[in-house]
């Protein structure tokens, strides 16, 4: 069924070599935690603009936007463009990310110690890590289903192979940290903009573009192109995705990572003012090619036997394997690896080194040297790639990929939501208030169908909560906390705060 063939493999191992390569040289550009986790604040505009896209471009997004595309059609394109507009409002205005940049951060934890005191650094530490982690945990199933749609590999073979890529993307980590997923990001997002570019224009050659308009509208109705009117979406889901796009570009640590790892405040504006496109297009293309295999399936059913009920995942990789010629098809599978590899490099170092940085080390009093922190870092990426290997395999999904991301997120930056913008604008904001955020932001993870499931289960209570509402709710509910918490509960001492207008001064 798929045209992969020896052609396609030798593209794909040349590519995953040359990345090795990337890991092995950049070694020797780190000396200290700045180096290691934030590129020694190096960044230019043009390597920011790439690194982030590229991160944000991985795999994973690749297959849950396309199953959002197969399962909503054209109105699935809502995502896409509120992640867009909101990446380029935070760059024009620097909303977050410039006060975090002028306080020379690292991590968002490190702010929450310098703003509301050590316990709370820890205990956010704790739960961005925890989130993060969590929220990675499908990348390799993803992954894995890729491999198999696309090559045609089963059974024991796809494990060892995606065990293998993982363990590539934990060597070159953990060897050169920050510098070494800048350079191979910069990479994967050239390779993968031309494979994706390639793969929309023979999608559009191969079913021609007013077959795919009225067969998502034979397939969906007015629901195909309206995300409101849409049985997939509705107006909660709707304004759920605009609060998401400003939580993946200023509140997701491994986007914030960027900011801070930027040379100075215009910089960071320019960054993401350009990333605006590629928060845009992440979601775009691969929603259009989820959309184009739902057509092409449908009109031959014969290459989808299961049916395509529920085969959202399966639907995009296929229908690449089938589409694209030998020689591309290796370039694109290719590009997608390597965006599972860019999305799992940055995310490993973001989660281990708030481990290290804001829990460990702060646990410790902070005593541990640059040596002890780097290895400690390095030791937890090797830790969390393993626990991903056996998550992955064993969890249960239960829902859309992206809605599981999208909840697992939510019991980290609910509360990270309030926390940095009272932080950051609201003099008043308290410890108090800060720690009843967080901790109410923790219940974003009744969003997720399996502890669903346990709660009926165990509890004889009947619980169909959609994502989009517990994720809605959880925002308002650390907000509210958030306010009630600091009038009731200030501060003895005013602490420290930034002013009103962003520009990023720490008053006391």
């Amino acid at each position: 069924m798929s045209q992969f063939a020896n052609l396609d493999w030798a593209i794909v191992i040349l590519y995953l070599l040359g990345s090795a390569a990337i890991g092995i040289w950049s070694r020797r550009y780190i000396k200290d935690m700045s180096d290691f986790v934030v590129a020694g604040r190096s960044l230019k505009s043009h390597l920011g603009i790439a690194t982030m896209i590229g991160t944000e471009l991985g795999l994973v997004t690749v297959m849950f936007a396309a199953e959002k595309g197969f399962t909503g059609g054209f109105a699935a394109f809502h995502i896409a463009v509120s992640a867009g507009i909101v990446c380029l409002v935070v760059g024009w205005s620097g909303f977050i990310v410039v006060p975090l940049r002028r306080m020379g951060v690292m991590t968002i934890p490190e702010f929450y110690e310098r703003r509301f005191g050590r316990g709370v650094r820890i205990l956010g530490g704790l739960l961005l890590a925890f989130s993060g982690i969590l929220n990675m945990g499908m990348f390799l199933k993803a992954g894995s289903i890729f491999v198999v749609e696309v090559t045609g590999l089963e059974g024991t073979t796809i494990k060892w192979v995606m065990t293998a890529l993982l363990g590539l993307v934990l060597f070159y980590t953990i060897l050169g940290g920050m510098f070494s997923i800048v350079l191979t990001d910069y990479v994967q997002f050239v390779v993968l903009s031309f494979g994706l570019i390639a793969t929309t224009l023979f999608a559009i050659n191969e079913l021609g573009w007013e077959h795919i308009v009225s067969g998502v509208e034979a397939l969906k109705g007015a629901g195909g192109f309206d995300p409101i009117a849409s049985e997939a979406f509705g107006l909660d889901y709707v304004i759920w995705m605009i609060f998401l796009g400003l939580v993946s570009c200023a509140i997701w640590q491994t986007a914030v990572m960027r900011a801070c790892a930027a040379r100075s405040v215009e910089d960071v504006k320019r960054i993401y003012a350009w990333s605006s496109i590629g928060f845009l297009i992440r979601f775009l293309v691969p929603n259009f090619l989820g959309l184009c295999a739902l057509v092409y399936f449908t009109d031959n059913p014969g290459f989808f036997p299961e049916g395509l009920e529920g085969g959202g995942l399966k639907a995009m990789p296929r229908f690449l394997g089938i589409l694209l010629p030998s020689g591309l098809l290796g370039l694109v599978v290719a590009g997608m690896l390597a965006a599972f590899m860019s999305t799992h490099d940055s995310y490993l170092l973001c989660w281990s080194s708030v481990l290290t940085q804001d829990v460990i080390a702060p646990l410790g009093g902070d005593r541990m040297s640059t040596a002890s922190r780097l290895k400690l870092t390095r030791l937890l990426i090797f830790a969390i790639g393993i626990f991903l290997l056996t998550w992955s395999l064993w969890y249960e999904l239960g829902q859309d990929l992206w809605d599981y991301m999208a909840i697992t997120g939510a019991i980290y930056f609910t509360g990270a939501f309030a926390l940095l913008v009272a932080g950051l604008y609201w003099k008043s904001a308290s410890r108090a208030g800060a720690y009843l955020a967080l901790l109410v932001g923790t219940s974003a993870v009744l969003g997720l169908k399996p502890v669903q499931k346990a709660i009926k289960a165990n509890l004889g209570i009947e619980v169909e909560w959609d994502a989009e509402i517990i994720g809605i709710s959880t925002v308002a509910a650390s907000t509210l906390m958030m306010i009630l918490g600091s009038l009731l509960f200030p501060d003895r001492a005013t602490g420290e705060s930034v002013d009103e207008t962003g520009k990023g001064e720490v008053t006391a």
